[in-house]
């Protein structure tokens, strides 16, 4: 079983010049609990089904399991998900260190307007490059976890 170890950030600058590849997500939780999340995803023509365990202390690492299975069973686990659908495009940025990839969501419907770059890494204290364009890092901050922005989109607590 793998461990995901991910940091957060917040954009706050162009960064899609420099995006590779880009695809839509529509995803969906079977459960939200504190500690405990069951995630359907449909990624362009692909469905997955994940998940994930609680975060350290530092809010950073935590037990993730993901397995692929078919588009339409991912649909089917989409209609009967939990209140609050996630949709985003997520574009792809090679991080100028050559080793790592950003993953950058831009949320959309009930979480437009908001925009979150996140890199996975091997070790909680391995460094990385910070891009020019990336902002305060949130990995902490349990309001932008995918599970709670369900809940309580960005649109009802945003920063003005």
């Amino acid at each position: 079983m793998a461990q995901e170890i991910e940091r957060k950030f917040l954009v706050c600058g162009d960064f899609k010049s420099e995006a590779f590849a880009s695809y839509r997500i529509a995803q969906g939780y079977l459960n939200s609990t504190p500690g405990r999340t069951v995630r359907a995803r449909v990624r362009d023509d692909r469905g997955f089904i994940t998940v994930k365990g609680a975060a350290d202390g530092s809010g950073i690492s935590r037990f993730e399991w993901e397995k692929e299975i078919p588009v339409e069973e991912a649909e089917a686990l989409l209609r009967i998900a939990e209140p609050g659908m996630i949709e985003k495009t997520r574009y792809l940025v090679r991080n100028t260190d050559g080793i790592h990839t950003w993953e950058v969501d831009v949320f959309h419907g009930d979480n437009e307007g908001l925009v979150v770059a996140e890199i996975e890494l091997h070790d909680v204290d391995e460094p990385f490059d910070r891009p020019s364009w990336l902002g305060e890092e949130v990995s902490q901050d349990r309001r932008y976890f995918n599970s709670s922005l369900t809940h309580h989109p960005f649109k009802e607590w945003q920063p003005a």
